[in-house]
């Protein structure tokens, strides 16, 4: 029986718009490659994160916080690839 990787942390979203289209749309790109389980809580409000709509319907504002769980066997793999694209995403929208 194999063990399931599990990674779980916070982010928070400093996008000026917070998480809106763009935001969702790059992280759920990002993720769609994965094969963990990937799941975006915000205010009691769990969904999953490979979708685009099930992101924008959390409605978090700039500096929410969202609790990430990500469960399979590339879970450790796949947390810097998701820090990495939020954190571009929120830059890309400072420099406009």
């Amino acid at each position: 029986m194999s063990e399931v990787n599990r990674e779980e942390f916070t982010m928070t979203v400093r996008c000026p718009l917070g998480l809106h289209t763009r935001p969702a749309t790059d992280i759920a790109r990002v993720l769609q490659k994965c094969k963990s389980r990937v799941t975006f809580t915000y205010k009691k409000r769990s969904v999953n994160a490979k979708s685009i709509l099930s992101l924008m319907m959390l409605s978090v504002p700039r500096n929410g916080r969202i609790h990430v769980v990500l469960e399979g066997e590339d879970a450790k793999d796949i947390k810097p690839k998701l820090i990495d694209v939020v954190e571009k995403s929120e830059e890309e929208v400072a420099t406009r």
